[in-house]
């Protein structure tokens, strides 16, 4: 239960009342919630103003939970976040984004010959330093909003510098795709390539002319997503994958994810405008996909995991399913004029009836069962990437929401 506070009333998001809440109301939660609550938690309890860089995750209390390692991925979400909400007009983020800048640069870079670690301790001191390429997408991701916010053009070097390591020590031999680590153990992965376009883009977007490497990138990794990643037979988009990218069988192997298929229908219509393709019919194939096969009617959860046949695997969710509805939907109503309204009214309610109810606010039970039962001991650093852009992008498209709900 929530309390939402409104100029002429009090809304309460729980029982049959929540049927009666407006998308004006809804997205007066969104604002409410990341300027007012989550902001100024995560830029305080959750960033290390001692040792440096940020938590890994906040304890229910509040306070910060006792992890001694320090996720480059991580670093570089929580970078984007406050990079992204100065550009908003949240004052604190500057600063906070600069907090973890320094401490991420300082301490998670290896050098030209060895990249960026994997994790730090505390201290700073090194833990592990496997490259690994979901790492260098969100570093990329956090650099690209930080130059953005920053200003400064040094970030750019870190930007070269990262795209210069990927190339030297991920980039898979055949030319196609690249390694998610180094050295790579178990099947290739779909994942961290989506990221990796995800950030790519973030990185056009924030350059202040042509960048022929980020576009170049960009470009390779839809042609990877329309010639292996995605089936548009059976509609469906892969997870693993043998090294010349065909899928592997098996139960363990042949599992699809509606959440990520909802993620990449929003990043291919970003591509779609930025890069000026047309990616229409793959992105109306993975919204009426997973939303067929990957949305559970009675309670509008998005699942876990499915079969390539739609049927349920893991009826259990997760706050980024649920996020990556709402922006896979948005997208969708940008690329291709659907009507997102329905589905992102929906999705904001389960937040924040479920995912967003905690006793302190600002934080969130990341993760329930089949049956809804809360498995989240704290609350993760990590999902605030995923809040916080799906609720920025509604807030984005606020105006293009509320008309077509009629107010």
């Amino acid at each position: 239960m929530i309390w939402v506070p409104r100029r002429d009333a009090d809304v309460r998001f729980a029982g049959p009342w929540c049927r009666m809440i407006t998308m004006q109301d809804l997205i007066h939660a969104v604002r409410h919630w990341c300027f007012e609550v989550a902001l100024p938690l995560w830029a305080g309890a959750g960033c290390d103003r001692v040792g440096g860089g940020v938590f890994e995750a906040v304890e229910f209390s509040g306070q910060p939970a006792d992890i001694s390692y320090r996720r480059t991925r991580v670093m570089g979400r929580q970078l984007y976040v406050f990079s992204h909400a100065s550009l908003l007009g949240w004052g604190p983020g500057r600063e906070a984004a600069d907090h973890v800048y320094r401490f991420m640069v300082d301490k998670a870079w290896l050098g030209a010959e060895r990249g960026w670690a994997r994790r730090v301790a505390a201290t700073g001191a090194l833990l592990d330093p496997t490259p690994d390429l979901y790492d260098y997408a969100f570093v990329l991701f956090g650099l690209s909003w930080y130059a953005r916010a920053s200003g400064d053009p040094g970030v750019w070097i870190h930007v070269e510098r990262t795209l210069d390591a990927l190339d030297h020590l991920l980039r898979h031999p055949d030319g196609v795709g690249f390694w998610h680590e180094v050295p790579a153990a178990g099947p290739r992965q779909q994942n961290p390539h989506m990221h990796l376009l995800e950030a790519a883009l973030a990185g056009l977007a924030a350059h202040s002319g042509p960048h022929p490497r980020l576009e170049g990138l960009a470009r390779h990794l839809v042609l990877l997503f329309r010639h292996h990643l995605f089936d548009p037979r059976s509609g469906t988009l892969g997870e693993f994958f043998a090294d010349d990218w065909s899928r592997l069988s098996g139960t363990a192997a042949e599992v699809v994810e509606p959440g990520h298929m909802f993620e990449w229908a929003w990043i291919l219509a970003q591509a779609q405008k930025q890069l000026d393709l047309d990616l229409g019919p793959e992105i109306a194939a993975l919204i009426d996909g997973a939303e067929a096969h990957g949305v559970d009617p009675a309670t509008g959860r998005t699942l876990l995991q499915v079969t390539p046949a739609g049927l349920p695997i893991d009826r259990g969710t997760r706050t980024w399913p649920n996020t990556e509805r709402i922006k896979g939907w948005l997208g969708a109503s940008e690329a291709l004029g659907r009507d997102a309204g329905p589905a992102v009214g929906q999705s904001l309610r389960l937040l924040f009836q479920t995912h967003l109810a905690t006793a302190v606010p600002g934080l969130w039970v990341d993760a329930f069962d089949a049956e809804g039962r809360p498995l989240s001991g704290n609350a993760p650093a990590s999902s605030l990437y995923h809040l916080f852009l799906a609720f920025a992008e509604v807030l984005r498209l606020e105006e293009r929401l509320t008309d077509r709900a009629g107010g």
